[in-house]
């Protein structure tokens, strides 16, 4: 087991939410990667996947590990796998069991499919009212578009997040990565967390419902508030920000680079450095609110002195000078950094079927109860037999599911 801590504490074993079991319904990113935060912090999670089939993100590829896809892997680590068709009696009785024996229950189905099921909040938290229950979807279980399905394209277009990514006057861009569906699930688990408490103190469950387009309107914080306080909506700038000056990329002779000034003593000690401290003195960017209305001439500036040396050469000068910056660096480069492997962000594993993986590693550090990654992510159906005994099935029994391929 690969733990997170501090060499100043004493550990509890088994992370912040050991002895709780998380149900997990869900499929694709957004719950998987809710579950999967709460599984790195000790909580077990048995993931109910399709018999035959399992998670969408199973078939997502290339790249597969032998035959496993590279997808399914990032997502789904410290997790068992049962596999479950529930439509049918059999499979719901199983089911019932399962939620009988949860601390949390997480779906990310369409709106209304489980109520539909006798599966929904009201029906499952009447018989266990300690049951924290939380449901991920698209747009929220209410309002004129809660029966749409999101996905996280869709909703990094519908959410405003592509208005302003892109080159100015270009196209609108969608982030690199699913980001949509990641702070949703991230949002899922801080809800899991607080429903948690609040069972503590309160002694009973509660309903938790994350919409994506929430999820995704939270992230605009400053964006928004330009939009409320001009009644406008940003541009895209590109790599520029609208409201620091300089906040963005430079080419170098051999590389980009990323400087961030965010107060006018940065800013000084940045022209210092470029060898360019008559800007510092300019009327036109003595402040950042004056950088800011003049950017499109101080940038072209900036832009020629930056021009004339190496990426490495510029780092070392602004490090040392204490000008924040950094590479913009391919993600081979990230993932070999030593920082992040001395701090546990890259780890390897062995997976029964992929064979030798690497993971990401826990980024709370949590010095008390800390995180970890201490299973694979789980082959389709690989627990199936060990929870159904668990569950009171004898040998006969999990053979008659089999067979009627329940599980």
């Amino acid at each position: 087991m690969m733990s997170e801590t501090s060499a100043t504490s004493t550990p509890v074993t088994g992370g912040a939410l050991a002895g709780l079991t998380v149900l997990d319904l869900t499929r694709v990113l957004s719950g998987p990667y809710c579950t999967m935060m709460l599984a790195d912090m000790g909580a077990r999670v048995i993931k109910v996947e399709q018999p035959g089939k399992g998670d969408d993100t199973r078939g997502w590829g290339p790249p597969f590990q032998n035959g496993e896809s590279s997808y399914f892997l990032s997502v789904n680590r410290n997790k068992e796998s049962v596999t479950l068709n529930f439509k049918r009696p059999e499979g719901r009785a199983v089911l019932d069991k399962l939620i009988a024996n949860a601390d949390v229950l997480v779906e990310n189905f369409r709106p209304g499919t489980l109520d539909r099921q006798g599966l929904g909040y009201d029906a499952v938290s009447a018989i266990h009212p300690r049951l924290v229950y939380c449901s991920i979807s698209g747009f929220g279980q209410t309002g004129p578009r809660r029966s749409e399905p999101g996905y996280d394209a869709v909703m990094q277009g519908e959410g405003g997040l592509m208005s302003i990514t892109g080159p100015g006057g270009g196209t609108p861009y969608r982030l690199g990565v699913a980001i949509a569906d990641i702070v949703s699930g991230m949002f899922a688990a801080y809800g899991v967390a607080m429903g948690l408490l609040a069972r503590e103190r309160m002694g009973q469950g509660q309903y938790i419902d994350v919409g994506m387009l929430d999820s995704v309107a939270a992230l605009l914080t400053y964006q928004a508030g330009i939009c409320f306080a001009t009644g406008q909506a940003p541009p895209r700038l590109g790599n520029q920000h609208p409201t620091i000056v300089p906040y963005e990329t430079f080419t170098a002779s051999d590389g980009d680079i990323v400087v961030a000034c965010g107060n006018d003593g940065l800013f000084v000690k940045f022209c210092a450095v470029v060898e360019a401290p008559d800007l510092a003195k300019d009327d036109r960017f003595v402040t950042n609110k004056s950088r800011v209305e003049n950017q499109d001439t101080l940038r072209p500036l900036l832009a020629e002195r930056l021009r004339t040396r190496s990426r490495g050469a510029w780092l070392d000068a602004l490090k040392t000078a204490g000008v924040p910056c950094g590479a913009v660096r391919d993600l081979a480069e990230v993932l070999s950094d030593p920082q992040l492997i001395e701090r546990m962000m890259v780890l390897p594993m062995n997976h029964p079927k992929a064979g030798d993986i690497k993971v990401l590693g826990v980024p709370v550090k949590l010095a008390g109860t800390p995180g970890s990654v201490r299973m694979p992510p789980p082959v389709l159906g690989q627990h199936s037999h060990a929870i159904l005994e668990e569950l009171g099935y004898d040998a006969a029994g999990i053979s008659a599911l089999e067979q009627e391929q329940v599980i």
